[in-house]
Formats: C-alpha cells, structure tokens, sequence
C-alpha cells in the first residue's frame, strides 16, 4: 500500500486531488496539511512513501522545505502540484529531485498517471537487487528507437510490453493481479496492457468462476 501526504493550501483543492487519489488502486491517504510547518510536523509522527506538494503556502514556500522532508524522510518522494510556472522555481523544482511536476489546475487522467507511474516504478525498484540500464532508461523517459511492430500507442511502453508478453507465455493464462505481481505494477496498469493485447490479436480473456466473489478474467496467450 502506497502512503500518500497531501499538501495544500486550499482545501477545496486538496479535497479534489483527495478524490483523485481515491482512483488509484493500492493508495492510501496518511495526511492533509494546509501549511509548510504542519507538514513537516505531520511527517514525523507518520510513515509517506510519497508527498503531494504545493508550492505557494502561507507560511514557506514548498519548494524551500524539501530539504527538510529528506532529511525526516529520505527516501520519500515529491511530486510538485503548483500553479507556479516562473521558470526558476521550475528549475528548483527538478534540481531539487522532484518526481513530476504538474502545473494546475490538474486534470484526473494526468494526477492518476502520474502518481500510478510512481507507485509501479516503486514496486519495480523494490523487487530488484540490481538496477540494469534499461530500468533507468525507462525512469529516466529515455526510450530506444521503435521498430514498425513497436510502434505502440500512448499509455503503451514497448518495453513494459515486451515483459508481458514474456509472462503470458505460461500456459495456464495469468489475471491481471498476478501479471500486475510479476511486472512489479498496479493490476490497474497490467489490465490495460493485457486488454491492449486482446485488442491486437495476441491474446485472450476468459472469464473464471472461483468459490465466491465475481468472476474474473483470465488472459491466455493466442
């Protein structure tokens, strides 16, 4: 379960990212801050794996506190929510190691991707004890030349897919949760590439009935 803090100085906004957060499979909301220093104090009594985090607040200016969050919290990460878009703080901003910055007003689709592409490359991060170049080529938005048969659409990274379908080569099919599982990402983020390649042809659901609970699909290789 990915911990999130919110800070933000409006709470209406605050409330709406809230709510986009509660989109995101497998997150759970720790704390909302309306200041700098009730953010800081926040941070000591709990345990973040990531901060949302304004710039403008009444008392400091977010981008001014990082230093001060590594420190409570080293290996927690940032993504700036701001209507800040002079070019120094910017500039700040990425020096200082942010993961994202999205400039408001957020739209859903952009706050859910960003922060489900923090949580899978979290998940991934974690499940190896080596870091190969093409894990950072992935984090760091670098991507090799695509071929005719890797011309995929947005949302789609043909090195993410290349492992999926490594992994739908077991005969016994996989859910989404289990591809999700071995992919090191969200089952939200397997689905969508599993459906992405029922859409081209090179596999298949079929729905499986288990003791109790809803059926759920099970993809197979074709």
């Amino acid at each position: 379960m990915l911990k999130v803090a919110i800070t933000e100085d409006d709470y209406r906004v605050a409330s709406i990212h809230e709510g986009f957060l509660a989109q995101v499979e497998g997150c759970e909301l720790v704390f909302k801050a309306l200041t700098a220093e009730d953010t800081l104090e926040k941070l000591k009594q709990v345990e973040v794996d990531l901060i949302l985090l304004d710039i403008y607040m009444p008392d400091r200016l977010g981008i001014d506190i990082i230093e001060e969050i590594k420190k409570i919290s080293p290996r927690i990460g940032i993504i700036m929510i701001s209507a800040g878009t002079d070019k120094e703080i910017v500039h700040k901003a990425l020096y200082k190691g942010v993961f994202d910055y999205i400039i408001k007003p957020v739209t859903m689709e952009r706050f859910v991707k960003t922060v489900e592409k923090y949580k899978d490359f979290l998940a991934q991060l974690e499940q190896r004890d080596e870091i190969d170049q093409q894990f950072l080529d992935q984090y760091f938005g670098h991507r090799e030349q695509q071929s005719q048969e890797e011309n995929t659409p947005k949302g789609i990274d043909p090195l993410t897919l290349k492992k999926v379908k490594e992994i739908l080569h077991n005969e016994n099919g996989v859910t989404a949760e289990e591809m999700g599982e071995q992919m090191g990402a969200s089952r939200t983020t397997a689905r969508r590439y599993l459906e992405y390649l029922i859409s081209e042809g090179e596999c298949h659901a079929e729905l499986e009935y288990g003791i109790v609970g809803r059926p759920e699909r099970r993809y197979y290789k074709s």
